[in-house]
């Protein structure tokens, strides 16, 4: 539930200009349910338990502005189903990631059969998922898994600080146009070409009245950074 109401709170605030996620057990990302808890549950229980998870990746994939997991360890089953919630993925190279769930005798059930063909082609999402594979970050970042690997450090957050660098890179950008930008990019996705033209346009409209907008302009001409207030 803690998670539940970190994540919609973050739904209405337009402070926060990107979000991080990460784990604080060394080694670990999320290593996916509890399986000896899932082996005790009903039909119907399993299927309510599958489905609040499946909600939550929804919410934290529809959160408006950027958000970055960093992967410093096992990624696996829900692990990797939460990761491919976020926009981005940073990653050790000694993590390790699958969608493990056809080796116990399920299918990725919280958004990741639709989320990993997205993130990495068809053919290769049903190669991983029907295998079961377990990728290391380096494999991940060369199938376009992860945006960034990077060899671990002796503190283990390595991934951790890589996401802090690229989310400093996000930082400085109009938070208005980078959330209307979030919002054209994952829409645009699941529609024709056509009717993706018209939610950027839709999109575009959003920021053309917008403070930042004047700002951005005013600074270009005035050869200075801008200074974004997301108004």
């Amino acid at each position: 539930t803690r998670g539940w109401e970190l994540v919609s709170s973050l739904h209405h605030d337009t402070a926060v200009r990107v979000v991080v996620f990460r784990s604080l057990v060394q080694g670990v990302f999320c290593a996916g349910a509890d399986l000896k808890e899932r082996a005790e549950m009903n039909h119907s229980d399993s299927d309510l338990f599958v489905h609040g998870l499946r909600s939550l990746m929804t919410e934290i994939a529809l959160l408006p502005m950027p958000t970055v997991a960093a992967v410093d360890g096992f990624a696996l089953g829900g692990g990797l189903e939460l990761a491919l919630a976020c926009d981005l993925r940073t990653a050790a190279n000694s993590a390790q990631m699958g969608l493990i769930e056809t080796t116990r005798g399920l299918l990725p059930g919280a958004g990741g059969s639709q989320r990993l063909p997205r993130a990495v082609g068809f053919a290769l999402a049903k190669e991983l998922i029907f295998t079961g594979r377990r990728v290391d970050g380096q494999r991940a970042v060369d199938m376009g898994l992860v945006n960034r690997a990077t060899e671990q450090n002796s503190d283990g957050d390595a991934a951790y600080r890589e996401a802090l660098s690229l989310a400093r890179e996000i930082l400085p950008q109009a938070p208005i146009a980078v959330r209307m930008a979030k919002e054209a990019m994952n829409r645009g996705m699941e529609v024709d070409i056509t009717s993706g033209m018209a939610i950027e346009r839709m999109c575009y409209a959003r920021v053309i009245p917008t403070r930042d907008r004047q700002e951005g302009m005013a600074a270009f001409i005035e050869k200075r950074p801008p200074r974004y207030t997301g108004e």
